[in-house]
C-alpha cells in the first residue's frame, strides 16, 4: 500500500531548489551569507586583536594600516570586535530561528489535527501577533533583563505564530488533495498521512519562510542592541557596534561602516535565498 500511495503523491523537487541556489540571485545570496558566516567562524584567526583588548595606539582612530576600521573610544580595535560580533549574531540567528520554527510547526500540526487545540493555538497566535516585535522586545527585556538570551526569546516568540499558521494552512490544504484522501480511504492512519504526504509537501514553504525569518532576526538583534535592550556591553554584536559607531560618527566615521555592511550582506543574502527558493517552488 505504501509504495502505491507514495507513487501517487505529488512530486517533490529538491533538485530544483538546489539548482535555484546555485545560479542567479540564489547564488549571490549564498555568497553574501557565506562571506559573513566565514568571517565570524574564522574570527579567532582573522582578528588582529582580542574583542575587548585595549590598545596603546590611541582611541577613536580613523582607518590605518594597523586598524582598518579604526578604534573606539576605549582604544579597542573595531575590526576585531566586528568579527567577534558577527559570531554572536550567527549564534542567535541559527539557534533562535530554528527553535521558533520547530515549536511553531509542532503547534501548527497539533492545531490542524484537533479542533480544541486549534482554537487555543489561534487565540495564542493572535495575542503574540498583536504586539509589534519592538514592543514585545521591550516587554521581555523589562521582565528578563537585556542579554543574548532575551534577544533569542524575542525571536523565538515572534517566529512561533508565523510558522504555526504556515504549517496549519499547509496541512489543511494538502490533506484535501485526492491522493491524500485516497490514502485515508484505504486505511492509512492520520499520523502516517502527515508523515508521508503532508509534511514533505510543506517543507518547501517552510524553507522559504526560514530564510525570510533569518533576515528578520538580524534586524531584531540589531534593533534591540542598538536601543540598549539586547546584547550587553562589552560583548560585541552588530547592533551594539552600530550603536557605538553612530555615537562616534562625527569623530571616526569609519567605525559604523563595517557593522552596517555586515547587516546589509546578511539581510540581503537571506532575502535573495528566500526569493530564489520561492521561484523554484512556484516553477
Amino acid at each position: 500500500m505504501s509504495g502505491a500511495l507514495a507513487a501517487a503523491a505529488a512530486p517533490r523537487r529538491p533538485s530544483q531548489a538546489r539548482a535555484a541556489l546555485l545560479r542567479g540571485q540564489g547564488l549571490v545570496g549564498l555568497v553574501l551569507v557565506g562571506i559573513v558566516v566565514l568571517a565570524g567562524l574564522l574570527a579567532p584567526v582573522l582578528a588582529p586583536y582580542g574583542p575587548n583588548e585595549q590598545l596603546a595606539d590611541g582611541n577613536l582612530l580613523e582607518s590605518t594600516a594597523g586598524h582598518l576600521l579604526g578604534t573606539d573610544e576605549v582604544s579597542r580595535d573595531v575590526l576585531s570586535r566586528l568579527l567577534y560580533g558577527i559570531r554572536v549574531d550567527l549564534l542567535v540567528i541559527f539557534i533562535a530561528v530554528p527553535i521558533g520554527a520547530a515549536i511553531g510547526s509542532l503547534v501548527g500540526l497539533l492545531a490542524s489535527t484537533w479542533g480544541f487545540a486549534d482554537v487555543i493555538a489561534q487565540r495564542t497566535f493572535d495575542l503574540i501577533l498583536a504586539f509589534p516585535a519592538l514592543i514585545l522586545a521591550i516587554t521581555l527585556a523589562t521582565i528578563m533583563g537585556p542579554g543574548v538570551v532575551t534577544v533569542s526569546v524575542v525571536i523565538i516568540a515572534a517566529e512561533i505564530p508565523i510558522f504555526g499558521r504556515l504549517v496549519r494552512t499547509s496541512v489543511l490544504s494538502v490533506r484535501e488533495l485526492p491522493y491524500v484522501e485516497a490514502s485515508t480511504v484505504v486505511g492509512a492512519s492520520r499520523w502516517w498521512v502527515l508523515r508521508r504526504h503532508v509534511l514533505p509537501n510543506s517543507l518547501e514553504s517552510l524553507t522559504v519562510q526560514l530564510a525570510v525569518s533569518m533576515s528578520v532576526a538580524v534586524f531584531v538583534e540589531g534593533a534591540m542592541s542598538f536601543l540598549g535592550i539586547g546584547v550587553r556591553p562589552p560583548t560585541p554584536s552588530l547592533g551594539t557596534l552600530i550603536n557605538d559607531g553612530m555615537r562616534n560618527i562625527y569623530v571616526a566615521k569609519v567605525q559604523v561602516v563595517g557593522p552596517l555592511v555586515a547587516v546589509v550582506m546578511l539581510v540581503l543574502g537571506f532575502l535573495l535565498i528566500s526569493q530564489s527558493l520561492g521561484k523554484a517552488r512556484r516553477g
